[in-house]
């Protein structure tokens, strides 16, 4: 009983230690000190970061916080996502501070609108802020009209987010949509853009204390001098989603996901190759409604697709899947590398090329084994038999059974003066109407 009492206990302590460490808020939820919950926004301005922002405010709602600093640190991305983003914050009934970092970091482009959206922003040394003029959904330069009507919306929205700021800052704000401008930390301070320079979070917390913001039209003076700070992580989900973002990756899942439907088409009848293929395609296409893509370049890769079937029907020596590779190489270019959009990355053209070529070899070499199959005569009768190993179940002395390719047979030794018991492997080395010969294993 002490034993299991010990056990008990020591599980029992376990169990509250990995409890306190994965669920941090509920260890700590109990203290009297001020709660201040941190996000780490970083990356391309997605559906995938909105999602995220979006709940690490529901969490701080339900976790009692008086304040969320969002850690930023994106290029930019689309304005429809920004504008998402900004009404989240400003509705929050918890204050939000859009904190730029780490040194180095930036907010560009629908990052500028983002920071100004907060009810106080700071940002760290060597970190920058601007150069949110609009483009094209493919990263080209827009019309003049549209151009001209994109650019004053957004200027009115920099200038109702910043209206408690400086004319200077208000500026500024706008001549990073109008011209593009960038400023650094330093150079958004002096103008009031922003409200602190703070060297990491810790600072930012000091800076903060007592300090005034407007939430929903109501003063509320921040205390954090105290504060215990909880980071809410991305969920796995959200981490793989994020990856999506990357046109590498999403390339690479489109290479495996044409790989595995090509090997399932040419050795049909199972289907691990095949779920594996749709699974990754199915990725794909998700991702095309986060990341820009230039559509044309999937005529390219269905022409890539086709051509790669086409030789396995009617094999040529390997010039379809040539044919095939240089559509698929042009296909993935133009579907990735054709777009500059800001924040989001081009593929690697190396990548491309060795993925490609891999492919290639890949395919020609499944479709060389069905070939080969299908050339290989099929074994029956009484060649299929000779040379099978099976197992005696009933004693041969001199007549028996065996069990062999799965079926009962009537045999007999191939010397008759052997006998063999149940049990003894044997293998046939002759076929007699319906009896076999056999000899024992060695």
């Amino acid at each position: 009983m002490l034993r299991i009492l010990r056990l008990i206990l020591l599980v029992s302590g376990l169990t509250l230690f990995l409890f306190g460490t994965i669920y941090p808020s509920a260890a700590q939820g109990n203290g009297s000190s001020p709660l201040v919950v941190v996000l780490k926004a970083e990356g391309p301005v997605t559906s995938v970061m909105q999602g995220y922002i979006q709940r690490g405010l529901q969490v701080a709602a339900s976790e009692g916080a008086q304040m969320v600093i969002i850690e930023l640190n994106t290029p930019g991305g689309a304005i429809s996502v920004m504008n998402e983003i900004i009404q989240d914050i400003r509705a929050s009934q918890i204050p939000v501070v859009v904190y730029v970092s780490p040194r180095g970091a930036m907010a560009g482009s629908a990052g500028t609108l983002i920071t100004l959206a907060g009810h106080a922003s700071a940002m760290a040394p060597e970190t920058a802020i601007g150069a949110a003029s609009p483009v094209g959904m493919q990263g080209e330069d827009i019309g003049e009209t549209i151009a001209a009507k994109e650019k004053e919306i957004l200027r009115a929205t920099v200038r109702s987010l910043a209206a408690r700021r400086p004319p200077e800052a208000i500026a500024l704000a706008e001549d990073t949509i109008e011209t593009a401008k960038a400023a650094s930390a330093q150079e958004a301070l002096q103008v009031g853009l922003v409200d602190f320079i703070a060297t990491d979070l810790n600072d930012l917390l000091r800076q903060l204390d007592g300090f005034e913001v407007m939430v929903l039209d109501e003063s509320v003076t921040l205390s954090t001098r105290f504060a215990r700070v909880q980071e809410v992580p991305p969920t796995f989900v959200e981490q793989a989603l994020r990856l999506l973002t990357d046109p590498n990756i999403v390339f690479l899942l489109l290479t495996i996901g044409v790989q595995a439907i090509l090997i399932e088409l040419s050795n049909p009848g199972g289907w691990v190759a095949g779920f594996i293929g749709v699974v990754c395609l199915a990725l794909v296409f998700y991702s095309f409604g986060i990341i820009p893509v230039n559509l044309f370049g999937l005529i390219f890769i269905v022409l890539a697709f086709v051509l790669f079937i086409l030789e396995l029907n009617t094999p040529t020596n390997g010039a379809l899947t040539v044919a095939a590779v240089i559509s698929f190489i042009t296909g993935a270019l133009v579907l990735f590398n054709s777009v500059r959009l800001p924040g989001f990355p081009t593929v690697s053209v190396p990548l491309v090329i060795g993925a490609s070529a891999v492919l290639a070899v890949t395919f020609l070499a499944f479709m060389g084994f069905a070939l080969r199959a299908l050339k290989t005569p099929v074994a029956m009768g009484k060649p299929a038999l000779i040379g099978q190993v099976g197992v005696v179940t009933k004693a041969i002395d001199p007549h028996g059974m065996v069990q062999v390719a799965g079926e009962l047979w009537s045999a007999e030794p191939l010397d008759p003066r052997e006998s063999f018991p149940e049990g003894v492997r044997v293998e046939v080395v002759d076929v007699e109407g319906l009896r076999v010969k056999v000899r024992r294993v060695r």
